[in-house]
């Protein structure tokens, strides 16, 4: 155990430069002559409903301050800590899925510093001897290619309080909420050359955490934050002095903190009066979220001036290989795996699979790892809507048409309500019902509109049809497609309503018997309006041609 603490030790205190040449430099023509190196260490919360090391239940937002505090997350002295084991399952599901390489042993440590938002005056982390090391995951960007960020290491630790600074009265105030709930850190390698690379980078780890169910990596409401370590160099010279900008809540965020961060130090240096020999202060910095600009903090500490010490009340974490198997048979499907089968399987097109992929609802799933009802995920909601059935596999519905409602007609009108797909109430049923009166012809893709964002402001399990006829939004066509007939038939009522709209518009009416095709237009809308959308547009101009166009 001594030996794998001094190897866990050796390779925490490796230089950053040992990882500088990892990929092939290609110029950013923001900054010429110039090499950025960026690594980020993400503080993901664990979806857990207890902390990381009490039985006190996880804080949400916007709960009352100091509600959720047991002694030890308060720390009254002679209190122990008590490890979740709900906790290491999920940090493991994160672990498999980054490839990471899970240690069947590891240990906690206590990191030392002194701040009002940690009542013990250190942090139980796991700097040396973590859960799992290594591991890569891959990022896109667009009109690129995919490249890989190779993962450091992934160890557990608790949060601190919450500290609210008021203006007005310049006190502080402290919310024990938050102490002790279980996070993940997980770091990566200095792989990373850009801040947009920066960005898709947290963006699929994001994914991932959502996708295996162990971090809701909400940014904007604190359960996913990010440090970021930055330095630059002349293209062919050693890397520079890192920086790290603490606590980012945002991609956003993150992306302008990295590139105000790139042109200070590109000032400083260019700026010194012995250029080729300028560093970098090495230090802490904030970010300023109204100026967009980085601030000093601190100097930066390194690992001595932390003191770590193995944590005398927790022992070794003996993981066996069974325990790693399960995890490992039980994930569920992966970002990378889902887009796949969208595309192969569905026939989707790549944007049609990125819309359903980027949806800001995640996937919601349980804390025994099972997703939560059909609409807690739009991948899932999808699925049942193309699912298959009867003994030949012939899938219910055209898995494009699907698509189109649910990423054009279904998110849009959800988007116009300010809601997200997590406040979407129409059943799979509903909606795929809907969707099979537009294809037969029940109602006009117009009336299946109007139908969508009726049902969406009116909450109810009634059936799709009977809320289509207690509207009256069912076709006025209900006589055989003009397709499949070389002499169509239509219906008295679209007759008469085809009448009323050449009687109303004489002078487009004229036109057309002279053989103008363009003033068809003008009537089929009066057609439709007169309708309320309940026509079918092919079949009001066939049969306004048969009216009024010369034969």
């Amino acid at each position: 155990m001594l030996r794998r603490l001094c190897q866990c030790r050796a390779r925490q205190l490796q230089p950053f430069r040992r990882f500088h040449d990892a990929r092939v430099y290609k110029e950013d023509p923001r900054w010429l002559g110039w090499q950025v190196v960026i690594g980020i260490e993400t503080h993901a919360q664990i979806k857990s409903r207890r902390k990381l090391f009490s039985e006190s239940l996880t804080s949400v937002p916007g709960e009352t301050p100091n509600t959720h505090v047991s002694m030890f997350d308060a720390a009254f002295p002679g209190t122990l800590p008590k490890l979740n084991h709900k906790c290491v399952d999920l940090a493991l599901r994160a672990a498999v899925a980054l490839q990471s390489d899970i240690q069947t042993r590891s240990s906690f440590d206590r990191k030392h510093y002194f701040y009002s938002d940690l009542p013990s005056g250190y942090q139980i982390t796991q700097q040396y001897a973590p859960i799992a090391i290594g591991g890569r995951l891959s990022v896109a960007l667009p009109n690129s290619p995919p490249f890989e960020v190779r993962i450091k290491q992934i160890q557990l630790e608790q949060d601190t309080a919450k500290s609210t600074l008021n203006p007005r009265t310049r006190t502080s105030h402290i919310d024990l909420n938050r102490a002790g709930t279980g996070l993940m850190e997980i770091v990566s390698e200095p792989d990373l050359r850009s801040p947009d690379e920066a960005g898709a980078y947290v963006r699929a780890l994001q994914a991932v955490l959502r996708a295996v169910g162990a971090s809701d990596g909400n940014m904007e409401q604190g359960s996913l934050r990010c440090d970021v370590n930055v330095s630059i160099n002349r293209v062919g010279q050693p890397p520079g002095t890192r920086c790290e900008i603490k606590n980012l809540n945002s991609v956003r965020f993150m992306i302008a903190a990295i590139t105000h961060e790139i042109t200070r130090q590109r000032a400083i240096l260019e700026s010194a009066p012995d250029p080729q020999n300028a560093t970098v202060p090495q230090e802490t910095r904030g970010f300023d979220e109204h100026r967009f600009e980085t601030y000093k903090l601190r100097s930066k500490e390194d690992a001595p001036d932390y003191r770590y010490m193995p944590d005398p009340n927790l022992g070794v974490l003996v993981l066996s290989q069974e325990r790693i198997r399960t995890v490992r048979d039980t994930l569920p499907e992966l970002p990378w795996e889902t887009r796949e089968r969208l595309r192969s399987a569905y026939g989707l097109s790549e944007r049609d699979v990125d819309v359903l992929l980027n949806i800001d609802s995640g996937r919601d799933v349980s804390f025994d790892g099972e997703t939560q009802g059909p609409n807690a995920s739009v991948i899932a909601y999808f699925d049942q809507l193309c699912a298959e059935e009867g003994d030949e596999g012939k899938r219910r519905r055209d898995p494009k048409a699907v698509s189109n409602w649910i990423t054009h007609e279904l998110l849009g009108q959800l988007a116009a309500r300010k809601e997200t797909f997590k406040d979407n109430h129409l059943s799979v049923d509903q909606l795929g019902e809907l969707i099979d009166m537009v294809q037969n012809k029940t109602i006009t893709g117009t009336s299946g509109k109007l139908l969508l964002r009726h049902m969406l402001a009116n909450p109810s399990k009634t059936p799709t049809m009977q809320i289509a006829t207690e509207l009256q939004l069912t076709a006025l066509e209900p006589c055989p497609d003009s397709t499949s007939s070389d002499t169509p038939v239509h219906s008295p009522a679209l007759r008469a309503l085809c009448a009323d709209a050449i009687a109303a518009l004489p002078a487009e009416s004229d036109a057309a018997r002279k053989g103008n095709r363009n003033v068809l237009n003008k009537i089929v809308g009066r057609v439709m309006k007169d309708s309320h959308g309940r026509a079918d547009a092919k079949a009001v101009r066939a049969l306004l041609e048969e009216l009024l166009l010369p034969r």
